[in-house]
C-alpha cells in the first residue's frame, strides 16, 4: 500500500469517527429524559467516539495532514 493510499484510509478512518463522536453526542438528548444512569452511559459512549476521533486526528498530524472543517 503506498503513502497516499495510506493516508486515504486513515482520513476515511477518521471522517467515519468524526461522524459516530457527532451521533453519540446526540444520542445524550435523546436519552435525557430516560434517567441519569441512561445519560451517564450515552455520555461515556460519547466521550469513547470522541478519544477514538481525537486519536486518528492526532495520527494524521503527524503524517502531517490537515483537516480543517
Amino acid at each position: 500500500m503506498n503513502q497516499s493510499a495510506a493516508h486515504a484510509e486513515l482520513i476515511a478512518t477518521y471522517r467515519r469517527a468524526q461522524a459516530e463522536a457527532a451521533h453519540k453526542l446526540g444520542l445524550i438528548k435523546v436519552v435525557e429524559k430516560k434517567g441519569p444512569k441512561a445519560i451517564q452511559a450515552a455520555v461515556e459512549t460519547a466521550a469513547k467516539a470522541a478519544k477514538r476521533r481525537d486519536s486518528y486526528a492526532n495520527k494524521l498530524a503527524i503524517l502531517g495532514v490537515d483537516l480543517k472543517d
